[in-house]
């Protein structure tokens, strides 16, 4: 199921701070405190409001191990970059079916993946990829880097966190729930 690793947290101090410039009259020093309930305020506020943008500033990135079910819907976050990730198209004939394959695919299909993955990888022609990659679960699972920011994560919070695919989506949930500050996402 969905694992999230090797998370990097950027500019989340200066993002606060920032968040107070709109009504400073000069850029001198203030509690980093007051700072940090003002932010708290704001990002309270909704995201339509404009007034929470100081948390597009904080920069998220992280991997992402899913299952291929989920990739349509983590893609239709406009600010979820996907900085590289594993190839199916290019390592689909070498990758171990068994252990890449989410514990709901079914034994026979895995075995018919790995017979087809046999078959190209005997007589590599057009048909035979054609076949194997048409015929892959969508329970396989990849690994890819993305890069987000806190405003793009309150809203997939918002939208995910009593999701139908409850393992995926709440590991999702709980990656974001670990963040620094992460109230600024979540409430």
């Amino acid at each position: 199921m969905t694992e999230i690793s090797n998370v990097k947290v950027y500019d989340l101090k200066e993002s606060i701070i920032a968040s107070g410039y709109p009504m400073r009259t000069d850029l001198e020093g203030e509690p980093f405190e007051d700072a940090l309930k003002r932010a708290t305020r704001l990002a309270r506020q909704p995201s339509n409001s404009g007034h929470g943008n100081f948390l597009t500033g904080i920069r998220v990135s992280y991997d992402i191990k899913y299952p291929q079910y989920l990739s349509p819907q983590l893609q239709r976050y406009h600010f979820n970059d996907i900085v590289s990730s594993q190839s199916k198209m290019h390592r689909l004939a070498k990758l171990d079916i068994e252990s890449s394959c989410n514990e709901y695919v079914a034994q026979g299909i895995i075995d018919v993946v790995k017979m087809l993955q046999e078959v190209y990888n005997d007589n590599p022609s057009y048909v035979n990829y054609m076949m194997l990659v048409s015929n892959c679960p969508l329970g396989l699972e990849l690994t890819m880097r993305c890069s987000t920011n806190y405003m793009q994560l309150k809203t997939i919070y918002k939208q995910r966190k009593n999701h139908k695919l409850k393992e995926d989506w709440g590991a999702y949930i709980e990656f974001i729930g670990k963040l620094p500050c992460s109230w600024l996402i979540t409430e």
